[in-house]
């Protein structure tokens, strides 16, 4: 049973981007737009689409090809850099011939180009760096200082135990509980070299897995020491996948989560 709230936006739905949206390949700013969209090609979070004149002249490389996402046709595009090139990094929407000056909808992708996250090196909304993917404005992500007793178990093991935990609470996802390593047992948890990122926390400083019941379950622990500034209580704390351990809040046991929000190695 889901003890969360869920995402509210259905796919294919379009919002304007109130912020100025900026992307870089190579030291070249290959886009710098202050009339981005945000379009949900699923629920849980969008993609900027940026209108093809704020694009720099020449980046884009026609590879002669259509693919149609979020239910239109579009022209597959390479991206070129300098001396840097990122094959099928863009899908181009063209003007609608539209006749009678009619004007386009406010969901309409007509001169629209939506690039790949990681065909680009860094992303910015205004003077910040984002990752992963853009932030939806519909999520909320807060950090709670609690006195609920916390602990985390797997196969018999308890990982960690503390009464003075920070929960984070995030739109879609279930709560997150942050723990002070003084409060870990870490003679079962091995370092990992992993490295993820979160469009809200920024980039993870420590990945661990867990050695319990006889087997090794690989990238279950993670940390921020220097997350963004909003979610700054978690500085340092570490925390658990509650898809993959056993969590008792209270001495009430949680069911275990069935999200699909997994590590992806990013330490190359």
């Amino acid at each position: 049973m889901r003890d969360y709230p869920r995402t509210i936006v259905s796919a294919g739905h379009v919002e304007p981007v109130p912020r100025r949206i900026r992307a870089l390949l190579g030291g070249t700013v290959v886009l710098d737009t202050t009339s981005a969209r945000y379009v949900w090609e699923w629920p849980n979070y969008p993609q900027y689409y940026v209108p093809l004149t704020d694009v720099a002249p020449g980046v884009l490389v026609d590879e002669g090809q259509t693919e149609r996402v979020a239910g239109v046709v579009a022209n597959r595009y390479g991206l070129r850099a300098g001396e840097l090139t990122r094959p099928g990094a863009a899908l181009v929407y063209p003007e609608s011939d539209r006749g009678g000056g009619a004007q386009p909808r406010r969901d309409s992708l007509d001169g629209l180009v939506r690039f790949r996250w990681d065909a680009l090196d860094s992303w910015f909304e205004e003077d910040e760096q984002v990752f992963v993917h853009p932030r939806n404005p519909y999520t909320r992500v807060d950090a709670l200082r609690s006195g609920r007793e916390v602990r985390v178990e797997l196969d018999g093991v308890t990982l960690a135990e503390s009464a003075a935990t920070v929960m984070v609470f995030e739109t879609g996802l279930p709560t997150r509980y942050y723990f002070d390593r003084t409060q870990l047992n870490f003679s079962a948890l091995e370092p990992s070299d992993t490295v993820t990122a979160c469009p809200y926390k920024g980039v993870t400083s420590a990945y661990w897995s867990i050695r319990a019941g006889g087997a090794l379950h690989p990238d279950l622990a993670w940390a921020y020491d220097f997350p963004t500034r909003q979610l700054l209580p978690i500085a340092g704390l570490v925390a658990f996948y509650n898809e993959q351990v056993d969590i008792l809040v209270d001495g009430v046991r949680l069911p275990r989560a069935r999200t699909h929000f997994f590590p992806v190695n990013r330490a190359e």
